[in-house]
């Protein structure tokens, strides 16, 4: 039969799982296991995760809330850096860009969490356990795909102002926020961007749902914990929608004041994703 091309999310779930069974086989061979049950969800298993994800917080408040310190310090930096560099028409893209990278820094949340739950002993530095974890291989492949996706989103970002607004970089962020508002070029810059922006985010959650805490929990190939989280996201839309409506307006809150509010809520979202990811996965 001749083949065919599919479409963007087909293509690139199928070469990151080739790619990512050629470094399963040469760096961590992993044995075969019948592949995750997965369980269906409702809203009600989406509060429940939030519920324990904010008791996770609050049993481990000054270790957790210490280490996140990092997540705002790290913003800062960013906006600052786009600030000097004549990239302030990037400066939106790249925090909201935070939803693409975010179950990324969640990782070291879903080890306290998981550590938590099996009774283990708790600390701050338990969040670098990660890195001892025979699927830590596994686990960067998934991480460097989530980082050229946010990277690419930031191209895909300058594209559409320069094509928009015009390749010359905008005087203030004052300035940016005008025309944004007040001109039609602004305007289908907005709305072209949020609706690329909006597309991007659903095959990241797809993707990366349950995979970051499916590899750190179990024994599987990379391929597997892809394909078992957009196999999460196909049977339950109504519940990954709302859960990724609930990661985008929890960002927002933290982002608003400074970052400083990142301190709170990637916490509870982190420990709230591996919450989720238990009673998606049997």
């Amino acid at each position: 039969m001749p083949k065919t091309i599919g479409n963007p999310l087909s293509w690139t779930m199928g070469a990151l799982g080739s790619a990512a069974g050629y470094a399963t086989v040469v760096v961590a061979p992993a044995r075969e296991h019948a592949p995750p049950v997965t369980r269906r969800l409702t809203m009600g298993d989406l509060r429940t995760a939030l519920r324990k994800g904010w008791e996770d917080l609050a049993a481990m408040r000054s270790d957790v809330m210490f280490a996140c310190m990092l997540y705002p310090l790290m913003g800062a930096v960013l906006l600052a850096l786009a600030a000097q560099g004549n990239l302030t028409h990037l400066l939106f893209p790249a925090l909201s860009g935070f939803a693409l990278v975010g179950p990324v820094a969640g990782l070291g949340l879903y080890e306290l969490s998981r550590r938590r739950e099996a009774g283990l002993e708790v600390s701050w530095a338990s969040m670098f356990e990660v890195l001892r974890s025979p699927r830590f291989p596994r686990i960067v492949m998934l991480a460097l795909f989530n980082g050229v996706i946010f990277m690419a989103w930031l191209l895909i970002a300058d594209a559409i102002h320069a094509a928009t607004l015009g390749p010359e970089r905008p005087a203030s962020l004052m300035a940016l926020l005008t025309e944004a508002v007040t001109t039609p070029a602004g305007w289908a810059m907005t709305i072209i961007g949020t609706g690329v922006g909006f597309l991007l985010a659903i095959a990241v959650l797809a993707v990366s749902v349950v995979s970051f805490p499916l590899l750190l929990d179990r024994d599987v190939s990379l391929p597997v914990a892809v394909t078992t989280s957009v196999k999460v996201a196909r049977e339950n839309p109504r519940v990954i929608a709302a859960w990724g409506l609930v990661v985008a307006a929890g960002l927002a809150v933290g982002i608003l004041p400074f970052l400083l509010g990142l301190i709170v809520v990637l916490p509870v979202l982190g420990h709230a994703t591996w919450h989720l990811y238990r009673a998606a996965v049997q």
